[in-house]
């Protein structure tokens, strides 16, 4: 299952979370993004009960990018009991972020 994390749950379903989280910063109108959305979905299959996987849209929840220093979309955090344990930024392949998750667990 995908999240989506805003301002009101990031807290309560990234920073406290039991299992390793990993936030995709995105915004509507952003191409790498797009092409991006499908790979997320696919790991959110692949690595449910393992993490969680979701999205925060940069445009909707500034103060999230801002707390987090996102300056290009898309990025990826891996976040592991509230602290940010990697990050990356641009468009990947699928292989390429499930290197990333499997090292974060």
């Amino acid at each position: 299952m995908e999240y989506q994390f805003t301002e009101a749950n990031f807290e309560t379903e990234v920073l406290k979370s039991d299992i390793p989280v990993l936030v995709d910063f995105y915004a509507d109108w952003c191409g790498p993004c797009k092409m991006m959305m499908p790979i997320v979905e696919k790991m959110a299959e692949k690595y449910d009960g393992k993490m969680k996987v979701g999205k925060v849209n940069s445009d909707e929840n500034s103060d999230l990018a801002g707390r987090y220093n996102i300056m290009s979309i898309p990025s990826f955090l891996i976040f592991k009991n509230g602290e940010v344990i990697d990050s990356v930024t641009g468009a990947m392949s699928a292989d390429a972020l499930a290197a990333r998750l499997d090292a974060a667990l």
